[in-house]
């Protein structure tokens, strides 16, 4: 089935139907994307208090969160929080106090430069995943641009040779100016703390080789309707959805740290060190079954089994596929 998903990719083919049975993923231009949930969620009755956090107030019995004051001197109180502050994770990082795993050893990329092109040709089905000598280049096309972007580890490469090897690998003139960002990958030690859930940024950050951002921000929504204290929230309820998010994000770890390690390059310092990479057990023990076997073990039960059969369910109350590329164009 990868064969043929690879052949239909090359040909500058794609199947959205559901009678076809070749997966596919969405480009989506994440400003539209954001616009548009909001439209819709505020046609479902969601009132949107726009303001800046200028201090978190917390309950000095229990040490949930009791409020949040805007800057403007607004106070917004309520039962639970949901985190989405990005890499701050201002609630439940600062206020509420909790770590922050870091990932850096396995995963040393922490810049990217990104910039948008205009579109020069067709369009690809496909998003193009380049390497370079200390990291490697995104290149995603869509309707009406091409999204760019050069991620790399500062230990091994300036932003000024970074730049240029971006710059030099555009297939089309630049629409905007370069961003330069700088990020930590890891994750939270949990992302449900007290009546406080971190959700996107706010949780945690992997280098996005394999664009699963949107993904694990999906499955912690889902999850959270699923699971959502009606009533109280208990701490096994609250234990048991800590652990699967880190089990489902810990995963995904592992597989972008294959792609390094995986690899036999060995022309640069990056690439060297890559394979002495000391890999966590997990990654380990999957490579050793797989070479044992020669085949990979078939995840049916566990997270992410479960995050397959949540991201069905939520399909299932998408708009159509029309309707939705409808908003896009």
């Amino acid at each position: 089935m990868l064969l043929l998903q690879l052949q239909a990719a090359e040909a500058g083919k794609f199947a959205t139907s559901d009678k076809s049975s070749l997966n596919y993923a969405y480009h989506l231009d994440s400003s539209l994307y954001a616009k548009y949930l909001r439209k819709r969620s505020e046609a479902q009755g969601v009132t949107r208090t726009e303001g800046l956090i200028e201090d978190v107030t917390l309950n000095p019995e229990k040490g949930d969160i009791a409020s949040l004051r805007l800057q403007d001197g607004r106070v917004i109180e309520g039962d639970l929080f949901i985190d989405c502050t990005g890499f701050r994770a201002l609630l439940i990082g600062q206020a509420l106090g909790v770590k922050f795993v870091d990932f850096g050893h396995w995963l040393p990329m922490g810049r990217a430069i990104a910039v948008q092109t205009e579109s020069t040709g067709d369009i690809l089905p496909y998003t193009r995943a380049i390497a370079h000598q200390a990291g490697w280049q995104w290149r995603i096309p869509l309707q009406h641009r091409v999204g760019n972007g050069h991620v790399y580890s500062s230990a091994y490469m300036e932003q000024d040779a970074a730049y240029e090897i971006l710059m030099n690998n555009l297939d089309g003139p630049t629409r905007t100016d370069p961003n330069f960002i700088k990020f930590n990958t890891g994750r939270l030690e949990r992302i449900w703390e007290k009546n406080c859930i971190a959700v996107g940024l706010s949780s945690g950050f992997l280098e996005p080789l394999e664009s699963t951002s949107i993904h694990l921000i999906q499955i912690v929504a889902t999850r959270l309707i699923k699971m959502f204290p009606f009533q109280k929230s208990s701490p096994a309820l609250a234990g048991h959805f800590n652990r699967e998010f880190v089990e489902e994000f810990d995963s995904i770890r592992d597989f972008i740290i294959l792609h390094y390690i995986a690899t036999q390059r060995d022309d640069t310092p990056f690439w060297q060190d890559r394979q002495s990479l000391d890999i966590p057990d997990s990654l380990a023990s999957r490579i050793a079954s797989f070479r044992r076997r020669k085949e990979l073990i078939n995840q049916e039960t566990g997270p992410l089994a479960e995050s397959q059969r949540l991201s069905a369910r939520l399909q299932e109350n998408l708009p159509t596929n029309r309707e939705f590329l409808k908003a896009f164009s």
